[in-house]
Protein backbone atom coordinates (compact mmCIF):
# COMPACT_ATOMS: atom_id res chain seq x y z
CA UNK A 1 0.00 0.00 0.00
CA UNK A 2 2.79 2.33 1.08
CA UNK A 3 4.74 1.82 -2.51
CA UNK A 4 1.98 2.65 -4.21
CA UNK A 5 1.35 5.90 -2.14
CA UNK A 6 4.75 6.68 -3.22
CA UNK A 7 3.97 5.92 -6.76
CA UNK A 8 1.36 7.95 -7.60
CA UNK A 9 2.57 10.68 -5.55
CA UNK A 10 5.69 10.87 -8.28
CA UNK A 11 3.41 10.53 -10.60
CA UNK A 12 1.50 13.43 -9.95
CA UNK A 13 4.99 15.33 -9.05
CA UNK A 14 5.76 14.56 -12.83
CA UNK A 15 2.36 15.68 -14.13
CA UNK A 16 3.04 18.73 -12.54
CA UNK A 17 6.42 19.73 -13.38
CA UNK A 18 4.63 18.59 -17.25
CA UNK A 19 2.84 21.44 -16.83
CA UNK A 20 4.64 24.30 -15.64
CA UNK A 21 6.61 23.17 -18.97
CA UNK A 22 3.75 23.61 -21.18
CA UNK A 23 3.15 26.97 -19.46
CA UNK A 24 6.39 28.30 -20.19
CA UNK A 25 6.20 27.10 -23.75
CA UNK A 26 2.73 29.13 -23.98
CA UNK A 27 4.35 32.20 -22.55
CA UNK A 28 6.93 32.34 -24.91
CA UNK A 29 4.22 32.31 -28.00
CA UNK A 30 2.96 35.54 -27.13
CA UNK A 31 6.65 36.87 -27.64
CA UNK A 32 6.54 35.66 -31.17
CA UNK A 33 5.10 38.55 -33.05
CA UNK A 34 7.78 40.45 -31.57
CA UNK A 35 10.23 38.11 -33.42
CA UNK A 36 8.00 38.50 -36.68
CA UNK A 37 7.74 34.58 -36.62
CA UNK A 38 5.02 33.41 -38.96
CA UNK A 39 1.16 33.54 -37.64
CA UNK A 40 0.41 30.01 -38.66
CA UNK A 41 3.24 28.37 -37.14
CA UNK A 42 2.37 30.02 -33.86
CA UNK A 43 -0.90 28.79 -34.11
CA UNK A 44 -0.08 25.38 -34.13
CA UNK A 45 2.81 25.65 -31.65
CA UNK A 46 -0.04 27.35 -29.46
CA UNK A 47 -2.26 24.49 -30.02
CA UNK A 48 -0.30 21.99 -29.80
CA UNK A 49 0.76 23.26 -26.60
CA UNK A 50 -2.68 23.64 -25.19
CA UNK A 51 -3.29 19.89 -25.73
CA UNK A 52 -0.60 18.88 -23.84
CA UNK A 53 -1.75 21.05 -21.35
CA UNK A 54 -5.23 19.47 -21.66
CA UNK A 55 -3.96 16.10 -21.26
CA UNK A 56 -1.34 16.67 -18.34
CA UNK A 57 -4.18 18.97 -16.31
CA UNK A 58 -6.81 15.72 -17.33
CA UNK A 59 -4.00 12.75 -16.27
CA UNK A 60 -3.61 15.32 -12.75
CA UNK A 61 -7.28 15.51 -11.97
CA UNK A 62 -7.62 11.66 -12.18
CA UNK A 63 -4.82 11.06 -10.14
CA UNK A 64 -6.03 13.09 -7.44
CA UNK A 65 -9.32 11.43 -7.97
CA UNK A 66 -8.10 8.35 -7.52
CA UNK A 67 -6.52 9.27 -4.42
CA UNK A 68 -8.91 10.88 -3.14
CA UNK A 69 -11.18 7.80 -2.97
CA UNK A 70 -14.95 8.00 -1.89
CA UNK A 71 -14.78 11.74 -3.54
CA UNK A 72 -15.92 12.89 -6.82
CA UNK A 73 -14.06 12.41 -9.58
CA UNK A 74 -11.88 15.34 -10.29
CA UNK A 75 -13.69 17.44 -7.82
CA UNK A 76 -12.16 20.65 -6.14
CA UNK A 77 -12.45 19.04 -2.77
CA UNK A 78 -10.31 15.73 -4.29
CA UNK A 79 -8.08 18.19 -5.63
CA UNK A 80 -7.69 20.45 -2.53
CA UNK A 81 -7.06 17.26 -0.05
CA UNK A 82 -4.28 16.06 -2.46
CA UNK A 83 -2.29 19.25 -2.25
CA UNK A 84 -2.74 19.87 1.36
CA UNK A 85 -0.16 21.42 3.44
CA UNK A 86 1.56 18.47 4.26
CA UNK A 87 1.73 16.98 0.96
CA UNK A 88 0.68 13.28 1.97
CA UNK A 89 -1.34 11.41 0.03
CA UNK A 90 -5.34 10.35 1.57
CA UNK A 91 -5.43 6.32 1.94
CA UNK A 92 -6.88 4.60 0.34
CA UNK A 93 -9.93 2.28 0.92
CA UNK A 94 -8.99 -1.13 0.94
CA UNK A 95 -11.49 -2.65 -1.43
CA UNK A 96 -10.13 0.35 -3.57
CA UNK A 97 -9.36 -1.50 -7.18
CA UNK A 98 -7.47 1.22 -9.29
CA UNK A 99 -6.39 -0.88 -12.44
CA UNK A 100 -10.10 -1.64 -12.66
CA UNK A 101 -11.63 2.01 -12.65
CA UNK A 102 -8.18 3.41 -14.79
CA UNK A 103 -9.36 0.23 -17.63
CA UNK A 104 -12.86 1.56 -17.68
CA UNK A 105 -11.44 5.56 -17.77
CA UNK A 106 -9.31 4.71 -20.66
CA UNK A 107 -11.95 2.76 -23.00
CA UNK A 108 -14.49 5.31 -22.43
CA UNK A 109 -16.23 2.29 -21.53
CA UNK A 110 -19.47 1.57 -18.43
CA UNK A 111 -20.13 -1.59 -17.51
CA UNK A 112 -22.60 -3.32 -15.65
CA UNK A 113 -24.08 -6.87 -14.53
CA UNK A 114 -27.13 -8.48 -16.06
CA UNK A 115 -28.62 -11.20 -16.04
CA UNK A 116 -29.11 -13.17 -19.19
CA UNK A 117 -30.84 -16.47 -18.50
CA UNK A 118 -32.66 -18.12 -15.64
CA UNK A 119 -29.64 -19.44 -14.98
CA UNK A 120 -26.70 -18.26 -12.76
CA UNK A 121 -24.57 -16.60 -16.12
CA UNK A 122 -24.18 -13.15 -16.14
CA UNK A 123 -23.30 -11.05 -18.89
CA UNK A 124 -21.10 -7.64 -18.56
CA UNK A 125 -23.62 -5.09 -20.70
CA UNK A 126 -20.52 -3.28 -21.96
CA UNK A 127 -22.13 0.17 -23.16
CA UNK A 128 -20.69 2.45 -25.39
CA UNK A 129 -17.83 5.08 -25.43
CA UNK A 130 -18.63 8.07 -23.44
CA UNK A 131 -18.71 10.79 -25.91
CA UNK A 132 -16.56 13.15 -23.93
CA UNK A 133 -13.56 11.09 -24.86
CA UNK A 134 -13.66 12.10 -28.19
CA UNK A 135 -16.06 14.68 -28.71
CA UNK A 136 -15.05 17.68 -31.08
CA UNK A 137 -14.47 20.77 -29.44
CA UNK A 138 -15.88 24.17 -29.45
CA UNK A 139 -13.28 27.13 -29.41
CA UNK A 140 -13.16 30.84 -30.11
CA UNK A 141 -12.14 32.03 -33.39
CA UNK A 142 -8.49 33.71 -33.78
CA UNK A 143 -8.59 37.50 -34.33
CA UNK A 144 -6.98 37.01 -37.78
CA UNK A 145 -8.73 33.99 -38.94
CA UNK A 146 -11.13 35.46 -41.56
CA UNK A 147 -7.81 36.19 -42.95
CA UNK A 148 -6.08 33.43 -42.69
CA UNK A 149 -8.72 30.60 -43.19
CA UNK A 150 -7.49 28.55 -41.02
CA UNK A 151 -10.65 27.89 -39.19
CA UNK A 152 -12.99 27.40 -42.08
CA UNK A 153 -10.06 24.92 -43.59
CA UNK A 154 -10.25 23.05 -40.33
CA UNK A 155 -13.95 22.70 -40.35
CA UNK A 156 -14.17 21.90 -43.48
CA UNK A 157 -11.65 19.24 -42.77
CA UNK A 158 -13.57 17.82 -39.73
CA UNK A 159 -16.81 17.92 -41.72
CA UNK A 160 -15.19 15.79 -44.71
CA UNK A 161 -13.87 13.65 -42.14
CA UNK A 162 -17.04 12.81 -40.01
CA UNK A 163 -18.97 12.44 -43.71
CA UNK A 164 -16.47 9.48 -44.40
CA UNK A 165 -17.10 8.08 -41.11
CA UNK A 166 -20.84 8.23 -41.64
CA UNK A 167 -20.17 6.89 -45.24
CA UNK A 168 -18.20 3.66 -43.76
CA UNK A 169 -21.05 3.23 -40.29
CA UNK A 170 -23.45 2.91 -42.73
CA UNK A 171 -21.97 0.52 -45.10
CA UNK A 172 -22.74 -1.78 -41.73
CA UNK A 173 -25.61 -1.06 -40.19
CA UNK A 174 -27.80 -3.77 -39.67
CA UNK A 175 -29.47 -3.71 -35.97
CA UNK A 176 -31.71 -0.91 -35.82
CA UNK A 177 -34.90 -0.25 -37.85
CA UNK A 178 -33.63 2.90 -40.21
CA UNK A 179 -34.15 2.99 -43.75
CA UNK A 180 -30.87 4.55 -45.15
CA UNK A 181 -32.72 4.46 -48.80
CA UNK A 182 -33.64 7.65 -49.87
CA UNK A 183 -32.34 11.32 -51.68
CA UNK A 184 -33.58 14.23 -50.91
CA UNK A 185 -31.55 17.10 -52.37
CA UNK A 186 -34.42 18.41 -53.81
CA UNK A 187 -35.63 19.19 -50.70
CA UNK A 188 -31.80 20.78 -50.01
CA UNK A 189 -33.39 24.42 -51.26
CA UNK A 190 -35.26 24.72 -47.98
CA UNK A 191 -32.98 24.27 -45.57
CA UNK A 192 -32.18 28.14 -45.51
CA UNK A 193 -35.34 28.75 -43.78
CA UNK A 194 -36.41 28.16 -40.00
CA UNK A 195 -39.66 25.99 -40.32
CA UNK A 196 -41.44 25.65 -37.45
CA UNK A 197 -44.60 24.32 -37.02
CA UNK A 198 -45.27 25.22 -33.30
CA UNK A 199 -48.50 24.79 -31.67
CA UNK A 200 -52.04 22.81 -33.33
CA UNK A 201 -51.66 21.77 -36.98
CA UNK A 202 -55.02 22.95 -37.89
CA UNK A 203 -54.60 26.26 -36.76
CA UNK A 204 -52.24 28.68 -38.44
CA UNK A 205 -50.41 30.90 -35.79
CA UNK A 206 -48.70 34.49 -35.72
CA UNK A 207 -45.51 33.18 -37.26
CA UNK A 208 -46.01 32.66 -40.47
CA UNK A 209 -42.87 29.95 -41.32
CA UNK A 210 -44.35 27.00 -41.29
CA UNK A 211 -45.27 24.00 -42.83
CA UNK A 212 -48.24 23.20 -41.82
CA UNK A 213 -50.43 22.75 -45.47
CA UNK A 214 -47.81 19.55 -45.78
CA UNK A 215 -48.35 18.60 -42.57
CA UNK A 216 -52.31 17.94 -42.13
CA UNK A 217 -51.78 16.50 -45.97
CA UNK A 218 -49.57 14.08 -44.58
CA UNK A 219 -52.09 13.42 -41.51
CA UNK A 220 -54.66 13.21 -43.76
CA UNK A 221 -53.00 10.31 -45.92
CA UNK A 222 -52.55 8.09 -42.58
CA UNK A 223 -55.81 8.90 -41.00
CA UNK A 224 -56.76 7.55 -44.69
CA UNK A 225 -54.67 4.71 -44.26
CA UNK A 226 -56.28 3.37 -40.85
CA UNK A 227 -59.86 4.34 -41.60
CA UNK A 228 -60.63 7.51 -39.83
CA UNK A 229 -62.70 10.21 -41.29
CA UNK A 230 -61.32 13.70 -41.61
CA UNK A 231 -63.85 15.34 -39.38
CA UNK A 232 -63.04 12.52 -36.44
CA UNK A 233 -59.29 12.74 -36.11
CA UNK A 234 -56.51 15.00 -34.69
CA UNK A 235 -53.16 14.48 -34.74
CA UNK A 236 -49.69 15.78 -35.47
CA UNK A 237 -46.40 15.21 -36.91
CA UNK A 238 -43.73 13.95 -33.80
CA UNK A 239 -40.24 14.65 -33.01
CA UNK A 240 -39.79 10.49 -32.72
CA UNK A 241 -42.13 7.70 -32.28
CA UNK A 242 -41.39 7.87 -28.44
CA UNK A 243 -43.17 11.06 -29.06
CA UNK A 244 -45.96 9.65 -30.33
CA UNK A 245 -46.46 6.88 -27.55
CA UNK A 246 -46.26 9.56 -24.78
CA UNK A 247 -49.04 11.35 -26.46
CA UNK A 248 -50.93 8.33 -26.86
CA UNK A 249 -50.52 7.37 -23.33
CA UNK A 250 -51.04 11.12 -22.25
CA UNK A 251 -54.41 11.17 -24.40
CA UNK A 252 -55.49 8.07 -22.28
CA UNK A 253 -54.87 9.03 -19.13
CA UNK A 254 -56.98 12.42 -19.54
CA UNK A 255 -59.78 10.49 -20.43
CA UNK A 256 -59.33 7.70 -17.41
CA UNK A 257 -57.58 9.77 -14.91
CA UNK A 258 -57.66 7.05 -12.56
CA UNK A 259 -56.79 4.30 -15.41
CA UNK A 260 -54.20 1.35 -14.87
CA UNK A 261 -51.43 1.05 -18.16
CA UNK A 262 -51.35 -2.13 -19.18
CA UNK A 263 -48.63 -3.17 -21.43
CA UNK A 264 -46.71 -6.46 -22.34
CA UNK A 265 -42.66 -6.34 -20.87
CA UNK A 266 -41.82 -6.52 -24.93
CA UNK A 267 -43.14 -2.72 -25.12
CA UNK A 268 -41.14 -0.11 -26.25
CA UNK A 269 -39.25 1.36 -23.09
CA UNK A 270 -40.82 4.61 -23.88
CA UNK A 271 -44.24 3.26 -22.57
CA UNK A 272 -42.88 2.74 -19.33
CA UNK A 273 -41.25 6.02 -19.43
CA UNK A 274 -44.51 7.44 -19.88
CA UNK A 275 -45.80 5.70 -16.84
CA UNK A 276 -42.83 7.48 -14.66
CA UNK A 277 -43.48 10.22 -16.22
CA UNK A 278 -47.03 10.53 -15.30
CA UNK A 279 -47.02 8.60 -12.66
CA UNK A 280 -49.18 5.99 -13.63
CA UNK A 281 -49.89 2.37 -12.36
CA UNK A 282 -48.62 0.26 -14.38
CA UNK A 283 -49.02 -3.32 -14.91
CA UNK A 284 -46.53 -5.82 -16.99
CA UNK A 285 -48.06 -8.48 -19.01
CA UNK A 286 -46.49 -11.78 -19.78
CA UNK A 287 -45.31 -12.82 -23.32
CA UNK A 288 -45.46 -15.94 -25.52
CA UNK A 289 -41.79 -16.84 -26.99
CA UNK A 290 -42.69 -15.06 -30.39
CA UNK A 291 -42.57 -11.88 -28.25
CA UNK A 292 -46.34 -11.16 -28.36
CA UNK A 293 -48.67 -10.26 -25.73
CA UNK A 294 -50.11 -13.04 -23.28
CA UNK A 295 -53.67 -12.44 -23.57
CA UNK A 296 -54.40 -15.16 -21.11
CA UNK A 297 -52.15 -13.77 -18.38
CA UNK A 298 -53.89 -10.16 -20.12
CA UNK A 299 -57.51 -10.88 -18.72
CA UNK A 300 -56.10 -12.55 -15.65
CA UNK A 301 -54.51 -9.04 -14.71
CA UNK A 302 -57.49 -7.53 -15.28
CA UNK A 303 -59.93 -9.69 -14.13
CA UNK A 304 -57.74 -8.09 -10.66
CA UNK A 305 -58.28 -4.41 -11.18
CA UNK A 306 -62.02 -5.10 -12.72
CA UNK A 307 -62.87 -1.49 -10.50
CA UNK A 308 -60.36 1.00 -12.24
CA UNK A 309 -60.66 1.36 -16.35
CA UNK A 310 -58.29 -0.04 -18.62
CA UNK A 311 -55.55 1.78 -20.94
CA UNK A 312 -53.70 -0.65 -22.93
CA UNK A 313 -50.68 -0.54 -25.39
CA UNK A 314 -50.55 -2.69 -28.13
CA UNK A 315 -47.70 -3.63 -29.81
CA UNK A 316 -47.45 -3.38 -33.89
CA UNK A 317 -44.23 -4.71 -33.74
CA UNK A 318 -42.02 -5.28 -31.11
CA UNK A 319 -38.95 -3.55 -30.63
CA UNK A 320 -36.39 -6.88 -29.92
CA UNK A 321 -38.94 -9.83 -31.95
CA UNK A 322 -40.84 -7.81 -34.07
CA UNK A 323 -43.86 -9.50 -32.40
CA UNK A 324 -47.26 -7.91 -33.51
CA UNK A 325 -49.71 -8.06 -30.38
CA UNK A 326 -53.26 -9.42 -31.05
CA UNK A 327 -55.56 -6.50 -31.60
CA UNK A 328 -58.31 -8.70 -32.03
CA UNK A 329 -57.79 -10.81 -28.96
CA UNK A 330 -56.77 -7.71 -26.68
CA UNK A 331 -60.35 -6.27 -27.58
CA UNK A 332 -61.95 -9.59 -26.91
CA UNK A 333 -60.14 -10.10 -23.49
CA UNK A 334 -61.04 -6.40 -22.67
CA UNK A 335 -64.67 -7.39 -22.83
CA UNK A 336 -64.80 -10.97 -21.50
CA UNK A 337 -63.16 -9.34 -18.74
CA UNK A 338 -66.08 -7.07 -18.02
CA UNK A 339 -64.91 -3.78 -19.95
CA UNK A 340 -67.16 -1.97 -22.08
CA UNK A 341 -65.93 0.29 -24.86
CA UNK A 342 -66.52 3.60 -22.65
CA UNK A 343 -64.21 1.98 -20.23
CA UNK A 344 -60.74 1.07 -21.46
CA UNK A 345 -58.33 3.08 -24.31
CA UNK A 346 -55.86 1.16 -26.90
CA UNK A 347 -53.02 3.00 -27.94
CA UNK A 348 -51.27 1.03 -30.92
CA UNK A 349 -48.19 1.62 -31.32
CA UNK A 350 -47.02 0.80 -34.81
CA UNK A 351 -43.21 2.65 -34.56
CA UNK A 352 -42.04 0.46 -37.10
CA UNK A 353 -44.40 -2.15 -38.33
CA UNK A 354 -47.97 -0.26 -38.80
CA UNK A 355 -46.84 1.31 -42.12
CA UNK A 356 -45.96 -1.97 -42.94
CA UNK A 357 -48.40 -4.04 -41.76
CA UNK A 358 -51.49 -2.61 -44.05
CA UNK A 359 -49.25 -4.22 -47.12
CA UNK A 360 -48.69 -7.18 -45.67
CA UNK A 361 -51.58 -9.98 -46.79
CA UNK A 362 -53.43 -11.59 -43.98
CA UNK A 363 -52.03 -9.34 -41.58
CA UNK A 364 -55.07 -8.17 -38.63
CA UNK A 365 -56.29 -4.71 -39.52
CA UNK A 366 -54.91 -1.76 -37.63
CA UNK A 367 -58.39 0.49 -38.28
CA UNK A 368 -60.26 3.15 -36.07
CA UNK A 369 -63.32 1.48 -36.97
CA UNK A 370 -62.74 -0.77 -33.91
CA UNK A 371 -62.50 -0.05 -30.27
CA UNK A 372 -59.02 1.97 -30.32
CA UNK A 373 -57.69 5.94 -29.04
CA UNK A 374 -54.59 6.23 -30.70
CA UNK A 375 -51.80 4.98 -33.25
CA UNK A 376 -48.45 6.14 -33.74
CA UNK A 377 -45.59 5.37 -36.40
CA UNK A 378 -41.76 6.72 -36.86
CA UNK A 379 -41.32 8.49 -40.18
CA UNK A 380 -37.57 7.96 -39.90
CA UNK A 381 -37.95 4.00 -40.04
CA UNK A 382 -39.88 2.63 -42.59
CA UNK A 383 -40.36 5.65 -44.52
CA UNK A 384 -36.89 6.94 -44.79
CA UNK A 385 -36.74 10.35 -43.19
CA UNK A 386 -33.19 11.62 -42.41
CA UNK A 387 -34.32 13.35 -39.30
CA UNK A 388 -36.04 11.70 -37.08
CA UNK A 389 -39.96 12.31 -36.91
CA UNK A 390 -43.18 9.84 -36.20
CA UNK A 391 -47.33 10.81 -36.81
CA UNK A 392 -49.74 10.46 -34.11
CA UNK A 393 -53.12 10.32 -34.99
CA UNK A 394 -56.31 10.18 -32.24
CA UNK A 395 -59.89 10.64 -31.65
CA UNK A 396 -60.52 14.52 -32.07
CA UNK A 397 -63.63 13.81 -29.35
CA UNK A 398 -60.07 12.64 -26.95
CA UNK A 399 -58.06 15.29 -27.71
CA UNK A 400 -60.06 18.02 -26.45
CA UNK A 401 -59.09 17.24 -22.77
CA UNK A 402 -55.42 18.38 -23.57
CA UNK A 403 -56.53 21.38 -26.24
CA UNK A 404 -55.23 24.66 -24.53
CA UNK A 405 -56.21 28.39 -26.42
CA UNK A 406 -52.26 30.21 -26.42
CA UNK A 407 -52.49 34.00 -26.98
CA UNK A 408 -49.04 33.88 -27.61
CA UNK A 409 -49.37 31.56 -30.62
CA UNK A 410 -52.62 32.81 -31.49
CA UNK A 411 -53.77 29.09 -31.89
CA UNK A 412 -54.16 26.21 -29.64
CA UNK A 413 -52.00 23.85 -28.76
CA UNK A 414 -52.21 19.84 -27.34
CA UNK A 415 -48.79 18.58 -28.58
CA UNK A 416 -46.37 17.42 -26.09
CA UNK A 417 -43.41 19.75 -27.48
CA UNK A 418 -43.91 23.49 -27.80
CA UNK A 419 -41.53 24.04 -31.46
CA UNK A 420 -41.96 21.66 -34.06
CA UNK A 421 -39.67 20.16 -37.24
CA UNK A 422 -41.25 21.88 -39.93
CA UNK A 423 -39.10 20.53 -41.79
CA UNK A 424 -40.04 16.80 -40.69
CA UNK A 425 -43.65 17.06 -42.56
CA UNK A 426 -42.01 18.71 -46.33
CA UNK A 427 -39.62 15.31 -46.11
CA UNK A 428 -42.80 12.94 -45.13
CA UNK A 429 -44.60 14.57 -47.64
CA UNK A 430 -42.17 14.33 -50.10
CA UNK A 431 -41.81 10.81 -49.45
CA UNK A 432 -45.62 9.71 -49.60
CA UNK A 433 -46.10 11.82 -52.83
CA UNK A 434 -43.05 10.08 -54.87
CA UNK A 435 -43.89 6.28 -53.43
CA UNK A 436 -47.50 6.19 -52.97
CA UNK A 437 -49.41 2.96 -51.62
CA UNK A 438 -47.78 0.81 -54.47
CA UNK A 439 -44.37 1.81 -53.92
CA UNK A 440 -44.79 0.76 -50.28
CA UNK A 441 -46.72 -2.53 -50.76
CA UNK A 442 -43.65 -3.31 -53.13
CA UNK A 443 -40.97 -2.57 -50.29
CA UNK A 444 -42.94 -4.39 -48.06
CA UNK A 445 -42.91 -7.22 -50.13
CA UNK A 446 -39.02 -7.03 -50.67
CA UNK A 447 -38.38 -6.37 -46.81
CA UNK A 448 -40.28 -9.89 -45.79
CA UNK A 449 -38.22 -11.77 -49.11
CA UNK A 450 -34.90 -10.92 -47.83
CA UNK A 451 -35.64 -11.72 -44.13
CA UNK A 452 -37.19 -15.19 -44.83
CA UNK A 453 -34.00 -15.28 -47.04
CA UNK A 454 -31.42 -13.95 -44.12
CA UNK A 455 -33.74 -16.55 -41.51
CA UNK A 456 -33.56 -19.69 -44.00
CA UNK A 457 -29.38 -19.17 -44.35
CA UNK A 458 -28.93 -19.02 -40.64
CA UNK A 459 -30.50 -21.92 -40.06
CA UNK A 460 -28.47 -23.81 -42.57
CA UNK A 461 -25.49 -22.22 -41.34
CA UNK A 462 -26.31 -24.03 -38.29
CA UNK A 463 -27.69 -20.75 -36.24
CA UNK A 464 -30.55 -20.90 -34.27
CA UNK A 465 -32.60 -18.09 -35.52
CA UNK A 466 -36.42 -17.04 -35.51
CA UNK A 467 -38.58 -14.76 -37.86
CA UNK A 468 -42.18 -13.98 -36.45
CA UNK A 469 -45.08 -14.28 -39.66
CA UNK A 470 -45.33 -10.39 -40.29
CA UNK A 471 -42.03 -9.33 -38.99
CA UNK A 472 -39.15 -8.57 -41.31
CA UNK A 473 -37.15 -8.91 -37.75
CA UNK A 474 -34.51 -11.94 -38.09
CA UNK A 475 -33.62 -12.90 -34.15
CA UNK A 476 -30.88 -14.96 -33.72
CA UNK A 477 -28.05 -16.51 -31.15
CA UNK A 478 -25.68 -13.38 -29.96
CA UNK A 479 -22.23 -13.24 -31.04
CA UNK A 480 -19.47 -13.42 -28.85
CA UNK A 481 -17.34 -10.66 -29.99
CA UNK A 482 -18.54 -7.25 -28.69
CA UNK A 483 -16.22 -5.03 -31.58
CA UNK A 484 -18.07 -7.55 -34.01
CA UNK A 485 -21.24 -6.27 -32.57
CA UNK A 486 -20.51 -2.84 -32.85
CA UNK A 487 -18.90 -2.92 -36.50
CA UNK A 488 -22.49 -4.17 -37.89
CA UNK A 489 -24.28 -2.04 -35.14
CA UNK A 490 -26.48 -5.66 -33.77
CA UNK A 491 -29.15 -4.86 -31.07
CA UNK A 492 -28.95 -7.32 -28.84
CA UNK A 493 -30.74 -8.46 -25.37
CA UNK A 494 -29.20 -11.52 -23.09
CA UNK A 495 -28.20 -14.47 -25.66
CA UNK A 496 -30.28 -12.72 -28.92
CA UNK A 497 -29.79 -10.27 -31.36
CA UNK A 498 -31.61 -9.32 -34.34
CA UNK A 499 -31.06 -7.74 -37.93
CA UNK A 500 -33.98 -5.66 -39.03
CA UNK A 501 -34.05 -5.67 -42.72
CA UNK A 502 -35.39 -2.36 -44.53
CA UNK A 503 -35.79 -1.71 -47.66
CA UNK A 504 -31.77 -0.44 -48.14
CA UNK A 505 -30.87 -4.01 -46.65
CA UNK A 506 -29.89 -6.12 -49.58
CA UNK A 507 -28.72 -9.36 -50.56
CA UNK A 508 -25.62 -9.14 -50.98
CA UNK A 509 -25.11 -6.88 -47.36
CA UNK A 510 -26.91 -9.56 -45.32
CA UNK A 511 -24.49 -12.86 -47.35
CA UNK A 512 -21.58 -10.59 -46.27
CA UNK A 513 -22.63 -10.41 -42.79
CA UNK A 514 -23.13 -13.75 -42.63
CA UNK A 515 -19.90 -14.73 -44.38
CA UNK A 516 -17.79 -12.85 -41.43
CA UNK A 517 -20.01 -14.21 -38.69
CA UNK A 518 -19.57 -17.80 -39.84
CA UNK A 519 -15.59 -17.23 -40.10
CA UNK A 520 -15.56 -15.88 -36.59
CA UNK A 521 -18.16 -18.45 -35.27
CA UNK A 522 -15.52 -20.90 -36.38
CA UNK A 523 -12.56 -18.93 -34.03
CA UNK A 524 -14.56 -18.43 -31.08
CA UNK A 525 -15.53 -22.20 -30.60
CA UNK A 526 -12.81 -23.69 -32.56
CA UNK A 527 -10.90 -24.93 -29.13
CA UNK A 528 -14.19 -25.75 -27.55
CA UNK A 529 -13.70 -22.94 -24.73
CA UNK A 530 -16.69 -21.33 -26.32
CA UNK A 531 -20.15 -22.75 -27.41
CA UNK A 532 -22.83 -21.08 -29.04
CA UNK A 533 -25.50 -19.65 -26.54
CA UNK A 534 -28.90 -21.71 -25.86
CA UNK A 535 -31.94 -19.31 -27.28
CA UNK A 536 -34.23 -21.42 -26.17
CA UNK A 537 -35.89 -19.67 -23.46
CA UNK A 538 -35.95 -16.65 -25.74
CA UNK A 539 -37.49 -18.32 -29.09
CA UNK A 540 -38.71 -21.27 -28.15
CA UNK A 541 -36.57 -24.74 -28.20
CA UNK A 542 -37.39 -25.40 -32.00
CA UNK A 543 -35.77 -22.22 -32.86
CA UNK A 544 -32.68 -23.26 -31.14
CA UNK A 545 -29.60 -24.78 -32.34
CA UNK A 546 -27.30 -24.84 -28.99
CA UNK A 547 -25.71 -28.33 -28.58
CA UNK A 548 -28.45 -29.40 -25.68
CA UNK A 549 -31.39 -28.54 -28.49
CA UNK A 550 -29.52 -29.27 -31.85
Amino acid sequence: MLSCKLKRVTETDATIKGVRFTLFLLSLTTLCPIFSVATVRVRLFRRCAFTFLLFSLQTFSFRCSCVAGNKMAGSVDALAEHLGSNGAAEPLPEDFDATAIIEDRDNGIVKEEAQISKGKEKREIVLGRNIHTMCLEVTEPDADDEITGDREAHMASVLAKYKRALTERTKHHLGYPYNLDFDYGALSQLQHFSINNLGDPFIESNYGVHSRQFEVGVLDWFARLWELEKNEYWGYITNCGTEGNLHGILVGREVFPDGILYASRESHYSIFKAARMYRMECVKVETLCSGEIDCDDFKAKLLTHQNKPAIVNVNIGTTVKGAVDDLDMVIKKLEEAGFSHDRFYIHCDGALFGLMMPFVKRAPKVSFKKPIGSVSVSGHKFVGCPMPCGVQITRLKFVNALSRDVEYLASRDATIMGSRNGHAPIFLWYTLNRKGYRGFQKEVQKCLRNAHYFKDRLVEAGIGAMLNELSSTVVFERPHDEQFIRKWQLACKGNIAHVVVMPNITIEKLDDFLNEFMEKRASWFQDGKYQPYCIASDVGEKNCLCALHK
